[in-house]
């Protein structure tokens, strides 16, 4: 069960941007990824922004609340706090989360939860739609392991999980809290034990994704994996499913991991989403944040709309949709199933009108 659309995508429900984006208008993105911390607490084995070195670095919160407000005006529907560090470092990301639900923007965190705290849950989970929070593992020793960290992160996190649920009940909040875990031959074999895990803690889902090669990670460990041999285990956690718990196996980005191509040519989904990293770079593509090609311009020197419309972006745009080799592109890279869908609608099979 996939009610999230997580092994998926939700461009559909956007006919309008989507209908300007056909007749060759400019359009703003509808979902956005920023980093507010470029440091992190953990040095997980898999990581695929190690490249970027965990900097110290945050983004100024009065700078980043006055883009919010204006990305809010600019018509950008979703934030996802995640990046190359942990979000939750960042001191003030609870002030942040509600200042997005103020500018009219759904918000969304992407979380090893250790700093997912009391306070912090009191302050901001109202104003959260969904936080997705990494464990990799069932057991300290897999979990610390995998994680490269203190074991007793693994509890501090279960609790704050806890009471995050028991908030979310008690007040109400429409906040849907996920776990996620990357499979890995580390670990597969406690995919069920977490699953059991995650349900009674209260958490709504479970998602099971694979690995994906990031083609500047320093990291290479996992980049021969195949999952042929652990697709059984979807079989398996659908017992844990009900009204109230769902374990989403990403079967489908499995197999196009295996396969490992691309039935689209060019990078369409450009203008459809943006990346703002720590240091306040705007970024076209999360694949290429070290590609000054995508590097569109920088929040603390222009305002949005001035590198949205920009020169560059608008060139970078028109050469990633006719001419960009995605064979050299990260295979499950965020937009692709958003590319998979653009690129059937500008070149449609026969006999579409028989619906």
């Amino acid at each position: 069960m996939d009610k999230y659309r997580i092994d998926s995508h939700k461009l559909m429900y956007h006919v309008d941007r989507v209908d300007d984006w056909m007749e060759g208008k400019n359009i703003y993105p509808i979902y956005m990824e920023i980093a507010p911390s470029g440091s992190c607490n953990h040095r997980c084995t898999y990581c695929a922004l190690d490249f970027m070195e965990y900097q110290p670095r945050f983004l100024e919160t009065k700078l980043l609340k006055k883009r919010i407000a204006e990305l809010g005006r600019l018509g950008v529907k979703s934030i996802l706090y995640a990046g190359e560090g942990e979000p939750l470092l960042h001191k003030d990301m609870a002030g942040i989360a509600n200042h997005t639900r103020r500018a009219g923007i759904d918000v969304a965190m992407a979380t090893n939860g250790v700093f997912l705290k009391n306070e912090f849950v009191d302050k901001a989970l109202g104003s959260i739609t969904w936080i997705r929070i990494s464990i990799n593992g069932a057991t300290k020793e897999t979990y610390s392991k995998i994680h490269r960290c203190n074991p007793a992160d693994f509890d501090k996190v279960i609790q704050n999980l806890r009471y995050a649920a028991k908030v979310t009940r008690e007040k109400k909040f429409k906040c849907t809290l996920g776990v996620q875990l990357l499979l890995l031959p580390e670990n597969w074999h406690e995919a069920v034990p977490l699953a059991r895990l995650a349900k009674n803690i209260g958490m709504d889902y479970l998602v099971i994704k694979p690995y994906s090669q990031h083609p500047f990670s320093i990291t290479t460990k996992y980049k021969n994996i195949k999952y042929g041999r652990y697709l059984p285990l979807a079989k398996e956690l659908e017992k844990f499913n009900d009204k109230n718990f769902n374990v989403i196996f990403r079967l489908h980005t499995m197999q196009k991991w295996d396969e490992a191509k691309h039935p689209y040519r060019h990078c369409l989904a450009l203008p459809f989403w943006a990346y703002i990293d720590s240091c306040g770079n705007v970024w076209g593509c999360s694949v290429y944040l070290s590609d000054e090609r995508f590097n569109f311009g920088n929040i603390y020197e222009h305002t949005f709309k001035e590198i949205w419309e920009g020169k560059k972006r608008l060139e970078l745009t028109r050469w990633a949709k006719e001419k960009m080799d995605t064979g050299q592109c990260r295979v499950n890279c965020r937009m692709d199933e958003i590319n998979r869908y653009l690129w059937e609608l500008k070149n449609p099979p026969a006999h579409v009108n028989f619906i």
